[in-house]
């Protein structure tokens, strides 16, 4: 019978730390057990882990000076440059004669290719300027740390649990076996220390 003793602890072990990440997010609303008030860490904590995610991505992951600087290199790739010049071709070829039919009259291949260049530099030259009002209108409009903190602070409890299970079921079930594991480690040091009299005995 001793020796169940490491396969008893193991249970133990696991059972605890089964509960104890259960009680990460039950009981869900706060509830008073002999006098104690008892709720799971996260839907207590939730506000504050909505502000501090809020906080890391606006600060550490996702700023709106990111999105100005890939805005800006946007404007200046050679792709917006051929869309530019695409965009002023069917502009001559096309509104422009149904527009204004005189033009027509004197509008040529060379004629156009020099309207085409003058427009494509000046709007290419335009851009940059625009792209930064642009993102500078963003940053004042777009606040990261608040949206973030406004959307996890809504989720339901539900929501979170499934969310956290889904990025740490790995290390969560981790926690159970390395429960388990020193449970059955401790079992054999009783063991040991009980059986150790008889076994010098002999």
């Amino acid at each position: 019978m001793i020796y169940l003793l490491p396969f008893i602890a193991a249970l133990i072990g696991w059972i605890t730390n089964f509960l104890a990440i259960k009680m990460l997010f039950h009981p869900r609303l706060e509830k008073r057990i002999l006098g104690l008030k008892i709720q799971g860490v996260f839907p207590k904590r939730q506000k504050d882990l909505a502000n501090k995610l809020g906080q890391i991505v606006s600060d550490e992951l996702f700023s709106m000076d990111d999105v100005k600087a890939k805005l800006v290199d946007s404007a200046h790739s050679p792709e917006t440059r051929r869309l530019i010049e695409s965009k002023i071709d069917e502009f001559l070829k096309e509104k422009l004669p149904s527009a204004v039919p005189m033009v027509a009259m004197f509008m040529n291949s060379d004629l156009a290719e020099k309207i085409k260049r003058t427009l494509a530099s000046s709007l290419s030259e335009a851009i940059p300027h625009l792209v930064d009002m642009l993102g500078e209108k963003l940053d004042e409009a777009v606040d990261v740390h608040e949206i973030v903190r406004q959307k996890v602070e809504g989720f339901s409890s539900d929501k979170l649990e499934e969310i956290l299970f889904a990025i740490m079921k790995k290390e969560f079930r981790f926690i159970e076996v390395i429960g388990a594991v020193l449970g059955f480690v401790i079992g054999v040091i009783q063991v040991a220390l009980i059986q150790a009299p008889q076994w010098l005995q002999s």
